[in-house]
């Protein structure tokens, strides 16, 4: 329990650094969840502060994930053969690998670094998933780019990619003969499930076409002026 405990805290500690937060403090001197839609994550940067920001939120984001889940959960192994002992029914690797993603996730939603007021963990989750296998995040991040490129709806894009994943696994362990873990499988369905319920606002609004797309690389123009100016008149 101890090796697990160990893996788990470092891997909450790892996806709590808040990437959004501290690139919007250091290129415009701002909180990015003040602006926008106030969400924490790669998009809001990208479309406020523009490419080099949102590109390098992104790759933190997802760097979090992946190191949770492919080196973290092995650092159990050099501290105690707990996990193995205690989770006879679940393959050992994909446990950690699982779990100790998944703290990195939570850390990113509620980070201890910023008041627990965090993103909605799509970039954390690929990089999770990327660390656990990596050719079906590959397809769904082929899917992802197609929508968003096609539709300019990077929430539409998440969706799709989110819905598609876990048919992928299965295509991959049944119409493929690759030989992944079941637990596996249920947690794609799961982090699937998990990343559409995540985005029911933006559902609503992309049925009621109010849905902000990603119109240019450029970042937004004014934004900041408009706000300060409103904050300085109320």
């Amino acid at each position: 329990m101890l090796a697990l405990g160990v893996v788990l805290l470092l891997s909450y500690l790892v996806g709590s650094i808040p990437s959004s937060i501290w690139v919007g403090k250091l290129v415009k001197g701002v909180d990015i969840r003040n602006h926008g839609s106030g969400n924490a994550g790669a998009t809001n940067t990208f479309r406020l502060l523009g490419w080099p920001s949102g590109v390098t939120v992104l790759g933190i984001d997802f760097f979090k994930g992946f190191a949770s889940s492919l080196w973290i959960s092995q650092l159990a192994y050099y501290i105690a053969s707990g996990p193995v002992a205690l989770f006879d029914f679940w393959s050992v690797d994909p446990f950690l690998s699982i779990t100790c993603g998944l703290a990195a996730i939570i850390g990113h939603m509620f980070p201890l670094y910023a008041n627990f007021d965090g993103g909605k963990g799509m970039a954390t989750a690929a990089g999770m998933l990327c660390g656990i296998e990596p050719v079906s995040v590959g397809i769904a991040a082929v899917v992802f780019t197609v929508v968003m490129v096609a539709s300019r709806y990077v929430s539409l894009a998440s969706l799709v990619a989110a819905f598609v994943y876990p048919l992928v696994l299965v295509m991959l362990r049944f119409g493929f003969g690759w030989e992944l873990d079941g637990s596996i499988l249920i947690f794609g369905a799961l982090a699937g499930l998990g990343i559409i319920v995540k985005h029911r606002g933006n559902i609503k609004r992309l049925l009621n076409g109010t849905e902000n797309q990603v119109s240019s690389f450029k970042p937004a123009v004014g934004w900041l002026n408009k706000e300060e100016k409103s904050q300085s008149q109320s």
